[in-house]
């Protein structure tokens, strides 16, 4: 059976397209609201945001693939991205990393038992000039330390 939007979020969809000229200028958007809705973007749901925005299917899939931040695999509540790039990893994103590691039990890749966080390294979350950072859904955290780690988190729970 092809997936479906909820109602609700068909509205949100609807209203986003309308914001932009032309239909296909909505995809990322409708791609943060496809992976929110279903968990990750599977082929079935690549098809279906490319019959709303009236595009190819391998123009999702291209997107889908290429942003860090959308995955085709299902993801634990809270995706947790690190950044492993120059500037983060000069200010210590390795032993950051190391730190959720240890804190969450599960390695970059993973997703914790009771699917609340997936932990990931990428490769450059695009601000270098609060690192080292990482991403949490679809939020920003910079300057990161132990310490903040452990409030974010525990804020989560």
């Amino acid at each position: 059976m092809s997936p479906e939007f909820s109602e609700k979020t068909k509205k949100k969809i609807e209203e986003i397209v309308a914001r932009y000229p032309q239909k296909e200028a909505a995809i990322l958007p409708v791609l943060h609201i496809t992976q929110q809705e279903f968990g990750s973007i599977s082929a079935e749901e690549e098809k279906l945001v490319a019959r709303i925005l009236g595009i190819k299917p391998i123009k999702v899939r291209e997107l889908v693939t290429f942003y860090t931040m959308l995955s085709r695999e299902s993801l634990g509540k809270y995706h947790i991205q690190v950044c492993s790039n120059l500037s983060c990893s000069l200010l210590g994103a390795g032993n950051f990393v190391d730190y959720l590691v240890e804190k969450l039990g599960i390695e970059p890749g993973e997703t914790t038992p009771d699917k609340k966080f997936t932990l990931s390294t990428v490769e450059c979350l695009g601000a270098c000039e609060r690192a080292p950072c990482m991403l949490i859904n679809f939020n920003y955290y910079g300057e990161m330390d132990p310490k903040k780690v452990d409030e974010i988190l525990d804020g989560l729970k």
